[in-house]
């Protein structure tokens, strides 16, 4: 290292320390002396400053390592770094009081090691055992201690009289030792060297794990797992995999145990119990403490490499490493997980999640549930999450759940319990005063209960609900179709208990009638339930032909009557007969039945009025396609005011191309909310006649036959105005050219 003393910034004072002016002299120790400069590690604050000999003020060769230097800071001119000037020893030189421990080298130039936990771990190369003590003449034989402070390297090296007590020391050996500097040479040595630990032997052990760079062996002579890295395994990286026995030595590196030089061993080596043949009897006198138990919960959440988990008794969520996944399978949200919970290395106060394992679905529960049944009565009634539809997507209102309360004796003391419109089985929603039954669940993390599994037993007195079938579904509100499919009852959406958008045509509710403004009946609570049978269960296997007299009120509202009308055809009837028909009846619920359209339909019997209707009513439609543009078309059928019926291409059934002309079969459905028809489920009966291109007049053939491009007469384009772009951009920046015919650039 090359440095000149006159790049320092010394406000044009010499650099010794009888400068004309005195700045704020510091104090520190000498870290690092080698032959022109040194380190010093100051004593008032965390630095370590560079200095060069010719700062030092007196006799170079007394100054050595670990001597109390006072001295100026100043900056490197050059590179702009502080470095100490104007050094002076305010110290009578001493050996350092604190011994040095380590252990010993793999080889004469040994490797560094780190530091743990601020303690020197140096490492020793062992004196040559073929010079037996002996050497060239006037030489003596000498090892090396190797040694790091602050991530930095030293050498020492000794001699056979350093060691005390009659010792051979090996590589490898921990030992002890105190610094020396040689006064005549100012060379730093290590002396009075007590070996503290021989090296350790070769461990055995399974590889329990394997990562993408690096994987975890279990011990075989104590309970614990070591890491190691795949550059410390001697041998086929490929071939090493989880089960297998290996061999290996133990080092410490960033103040933790590392596994090195890992080698194969042959299957079965290793024994991780020696069980003896004889029986013994004892008394246990100490119980061992309970291992923690693991840890689990859900993948929350996943990042580029790592992720957090929503723990089953933790509040906070817990962050994992993709490293710390133990299986080769890759984790996806809402998986679950079982864990063990650590302490962060750089902040004690987090922890985060290791050796996760993924565990089946259905084993993580965030509460724990009674077995026992209750019975109570409900104090005050549960209110779902309801969502307000405006016809403005911006607009739509949430309504959050509220809980309602039951009340119960339990031992003779009564309480009260919440409970939530979720937790309930079957599609009643109970009412103030029903008898219910439920369990009680726990959550694990707050120990908040609440009621689940509710079963109402019996209705209190004076509440009737009704079942009906959805009718029509407007922007906010629609109609109910009665038990008796002869009415419809009116409801809002804001009356609705449950989200609007999972009730289609047909869904079976239950609801209660009042009376609202004007008196008229509307009905409120709307609660979709579990399908029942909505036609009755006798219902004749012969097929009736028919054609529609009367449709249902949602598609003409002009009408009185809300039930549909089927008259039989002449074929099928000896005399006029005509059979009503709602909602239920249809097929396709979404179907909209015109007058006059033939129809096929079976006969069932209403069980609470006796009531014959028809029912399975399948619409006989065919018409010819009009003509097909790119991803719709139009049908030739006259459905109200309208000559011609849109379809979509994605209701051709198997996929096939539709052209002009040919025929097809279909069914009708009416888009509730903005009262216009479609064509679904569109079927092609049979192919129209192939369009056949019209030839070109002879006269134009021959007219292009007889131009060329020199003729003068030939039409001719002529650009009035250059396109431009979106940008407003030109259109074309490249020159155009005349092109030769049958000539290719």
């Amino acid at each position: 290292m090359s440095f000149d003393p006159s790049l320092l910034h010394n406000n044009g004072h010499g650099g010794f320390a009888n400068g004309t002016s005195m700045g704020i002299r510091e104090t520190g120790v000498v870290e690092k002396l080698l032959a022109s400069y040194g380190f010093i590690q100051c004593s008032e604050r965390q630095a370590r400053l560079f200095f060069h000999c010719s700062q030092y003020n007196g006799n170079l060769q007394e100054l050595k390592i670990g001597d109390d230097v006072e001295f100026e800071v100043s900056s490197d001119r050059r590179t702009g770094k502080p470095v100490a000037v104007k050094l002076v020893k305010i110290k009578a030189e001493m050996l350092p009081e604190e011994r040095i421990s380590g252990q010993v080298g793999p080889d004469l130039h040994a490797s560094p090691l780190t530091v743990l936990h601020g303690f020197i771990h140096p490492v020793v190369s062992a004196i040559p055992s073929h010079l037996d003590g002996k050497s060239a003449p006037g030489q003596v034989p000498t090892g090396s201690v190797c040694y790091e402070r602050n991530g930095e390297v030293f050498y020492l090296t000794y001699t056979p009289e350093d060691v005390e007590g009659n010792v051979t020391l090996d590589t490898g050996d921990k030992v002890s030792f105190y610094m020396e500097t040689n006064k005549h040479t100012g060379a730093v040595s290590a002396h009075n060297i007590v070996l503290v630990k021989k090296k350790q032997s070769r461990c055995q052990g399974v590889v329990c794990a394997t990562k993408e760079a690096f994987g975890f062996i279990e011990r075989g002579d104590v309970v614990k797992e070591i890491f190691f890295h795949y550059s410390e395994f001697k041998g086929d990286l490929e071939a090493l995999q989880a089960g297998d026995d290996v061999e290996f030595t133990i080092k410490e590196r960033n103040g933790k145990e590392v596994a090195t030089d890992v080698r194969l061993l042959p299957q079965g080596t290793v024994i991780f119990e020696d069980i003896s043949i004889e029986t013994f009897e004892g008394t246990v006198t100490k119980v061992i403490p309970k291992v923690p138990t693991k840890n689990q919960g859900v993948i929350a959440a996943m990042r580029d490499g790592f992720g957090f988990i929503k723990c089953v008794d933790r509040d906070a969520r817990m962050f994992f490493h993709f490293s710390e996944v133990l299986e080769e399978s890759q984790l996806h949200i809402s998986d679950e997980v079982e864990f063990t919970v650590v302490p962060d290395m750089l902040s004690a106060q987090r922890n985060h999640a290791v050796r996760i394992k993924k565990l089946p679905k259905g084993t993580v529960s965030f509460h724990t549930q009674s077995e026992l049944r209750f019975v109570g009565v409900v104090e005050k009634e549960a209110v779902p999450a309801t969502t307000t539809k405006n016809s403005s997507p911006s607009k739509v209102k949430e309504k959050e759940a509220e809980e309602g309360l039951i009340a119960y004796e339990e031992s003779g003391v009564k309480n009260t319990l919440p409970y939530y419109i979720k937790d309930l089985e079957g599609g009643a929603y109970p009412q103030v005063g029903d008898k219910v039954e439920f369990s009680i669940s726990e959550v694990k993390r707050t120990g908040q209960q609440s009621a689940v599994s509710l079963k109402i037993l019996n209705r209190a007195v004076g509440t009737k609900r009704l079942h009906g079938y959805i009718a029509t579904l407007k922007d906010n509100f629609g109609f109910i179709e009665t038990a008796n499919h002869d009415q419809e009852i009116f409801f809002h959406y804001s009356e609705v208990c449950g989200d609007v958008d999972n009730m289609d045509l047909g869904d079976t509710v239950e609801y209660t009638l009042s009376k609202g403004k004007g008196n008229k009946i509307s009905a409120e609570k709307v609660t979709k339930v579990a399908a029942v049978n909505g036609i009755g269960e006798d219902v004749s296997n012969t097929v009736f032909l028919g054609k529609v007299v009367r449709p249902l009120r949602s598609v003409d509202p002009s009408q009185t009557d809300y039930q549909g009308l089927i008259e039989l055809t002449e074929e099928e009837a000896s005399k006029d007969q005509s059979y009503p028909f709602g909602i239920v009846g249809m097929a396709n619920k979404g179907d909209c039945l015109q007058k006059g359209e033939m129809v096929k339909f079976q006969l069932c019997t209403v069980s609470q009025t006796g009531q014959m209707m028809a029912c399975n009513i399948v619409p006989q439609r065919r018409a010819l396609v009009e003509c097909v543009k790119d991803q719709f078309g139009f049908i030739t059928y006259e459905v109200g005011e309208s000559k011609k019926l849109f379809f979509h291409v994605k209701e051709v059934q198997d996929g096939l191309e539709l052209q002009a002309g040919d025929e097809v079969e279909f069914s009708v459905i009416l888009n509730q909310r903005t009262g216009k028809c479609s064509a679904c489920n569109v079927r092609r009966v049979s192919e129209g006649p192939k369009p056949v291109a019209t030839p070109r007049p002879d006269r134009l053939v021959n007219r292009l036959k007889s131009i060329t491009l020199d003729d003068t007469n030939a039409p001719r384009l002529v650009i009035i105005r250059q396109p431009r772009g979106p940008d407003n951009s030109k259109g074309f920046n490249v020159e155009r050219k005349s092109h030769q015919p049958g000539v290719i650039d």
